[in-house]
C-alpha cells in the first residue's frame, strides 16, 4: 500500500514540476495558462489520491469520510479549474492581450 502512496505522490510532484516549468518557459499569457490549468489539475489529482489512499490505510468510518471529502474536493477542482482557466483567458483577450505568434 505504501508503494502506491509514494508512487502517486511522486507522480503528483512530477506534474506540478512540469506545470511550474511550463509557466516559466512558455512565451506569453495564453500559453502559460495551459500548464497552469492542465498540469496543476493532474498534479492535484495524483497528490490527493495519494493522501486519500494513505488515509484509508487504517480503515474506520472517520478515515473513510475524510477520504470521501478529498475525492469531492478533487471533483470540484476538476470542474472549476478549466472554467477558471477559460474565464482568465477570455478576460485577457478582452483586455487587449494579443496571442503570441512565431516571428519568421
Amino acid at each position: 500500500m505504501d508503494f502506491f502512496v509514494i508512487l502517486l505522490m511522486l507522480l503528483g510532484a512530477l506534474f506540478f514540476t512540469g506545470g511550474s516549468i511550463g509557466i516559466i518557459r512558455f512565451p506569453d499569457f495564453f500559453t502559460r495558462l495551459h500548464p497552469a490549468g492542465k498540469l496543476d489539475t493532474m498534479g492535484l489529482l495524483f497528490t490527493m489520491a495519494s493522501c486519500s489512499l494513505y488515509n484509508v490505510n487504517d480503515f474506520n468510518l472517520n478515515n473513510f469520510l475524510v477520504s470521501l471529502k478529498i475525492i469531492f474536493i478533487v471533483a470540484f477542482i476538476f470542474i472549476t479549474s478549466p472554467t477558471a482557466t477559460h474565464a482568465i483567458a477570455d478576460a485577457g483577450l478582452r483586455a487587449g492581450l494579443v496571442p503570441w505568434t512565431k516571428k519568421r
